[in-house]
């Protein structure tokens, strides 16, 4: 007999290995297959990944759109730093309270544990949302270095491990691979 359970789970996808974004976005489109509504927001990238011209064509899939231009965090001023956890809340926020009202099954939050590390998203924010979040809502949440609570809080969490990449190389990443 199957498992009946309706809960929604959490799903981290982390380490240094290339593939988190895929596989999340993988399954917003097996999910997406199945007839569940997909939300999907990106922190830290700009909109012009590969991957969202494909799941743009599934009624299903909705991709609420970040800055038009993003540069790492590294890259950043203190300014343009406060500047960005001021957005990337404000976005977190707004990107949540549409999954819950308009009661999507599946919420994919890439590079939020990214975006925390780099300071650029309070973490309090994310772990009372995961805490609160409507029962049937499955989220999918992607970066490196998550923290122990999140790890906790967590159903699934797979560590994609970095062995080999051509960018050790010298490689630039190749538009429809890598971007």
């Amino acid at each position: 007999m199957g498992n009946s359970k309706k809960t929604g789970l959490i799903h981290i996808y982390c380490g240094d290995g290339k593939g988190k974004t895929t596989t999340g976005m993988g399954l917003c489109a097996r999910a997406a297959g199945y007839g569940l509504r997909v939300l999907i927001y990106q922190f830290m990238k700009d909109n012009s990944t590969s991957e969202r011209a494909v799941l743009r064509l599934s009624e299903n899939i909705t991709i609420v759109d970040g800055l038009p231009q993003e540069k790492f965090s590294f890259q950043m001023s203190p300014q343009e730093k406060a500047q960005r956890k001021a957005y990337y809340e404000e976005q977190f926020r707004a990107v949540t309270e549409k999954a819950r009202a308009e009661a999507y099954d599946v919420l994919f939050l890439d590079e939020a544990i990214y975006t925390i590390r780099a300071g650029l998203l309070d973490e309090a924010l994310l772990l009372a949302f995961l805490r609160e979040k409507p029962e049937r809502l499955e989220v999918i949440l992607t970066g490196q270095g998550p923290s122990q609570e999140l790890i906790e809080l967590a159903d699934y969490v797979s560590e994609i491990r970095k062995v080999k990449h051509p960018f050790d190389q010298g490689v630039a990443a190749r538009k429809g691979i890598e971007r």
